[in-house]
């Protein structure tokens, strides 16, 4: 059975940082590509970083050169580490695995909060 189970959110002063994690239990990372998204209240969900089945890496613009997506496939957990986090960063944070073929199903996680408040 799939499960992917977040955690690592929490609450951090602007400019502070924080580290999530996804285990990603029943994955195979290599038909996979893992992502995280996230939504902040009154608004829709919205992609953050992609680590492809081939390990490459992207971000979206907003989190770019503060974010960094990393896999540990070992123990089949997926990171996202935040530094420099603002106000606009508060959301909740979901991981994704998304099937690199249409046969394969997508799957999510059921979120963690990060709330970025002085």
């Amino acid at each position: 059975q799939v499960q992917l189970v977040e955690s690592g959110g929490g609450l951090v002063q602007p400019g502070g940082f924080l580290r999530l994690s996804c285990a990603a239990s029943g994955i195979n990372f290599r038909i996979y590509n893992m992502n995280w998204y996230r939504q902040a209240p009154g608004k829709q969900r919205e992609f953050v970083a992609i680590s492809t089945s081939g390990d490459n890496v992207n971000y979206a613009d907003s989190v770019k050169d503060r974010f960094t997506i990393s896999k540990d496939k070992a123990k089949k957990t997926v990171f996202l580490q935040m530094n420099s986090l603002k106000l606009e960063d508060t959301a909740v944070y979901y991981c994704n695995a998304a099937g690199i073929r249409e046969d394969l199903p997508d799957y999510w996680g059921q979120g963690t909060q990060v709330t970025v408040s002085s």
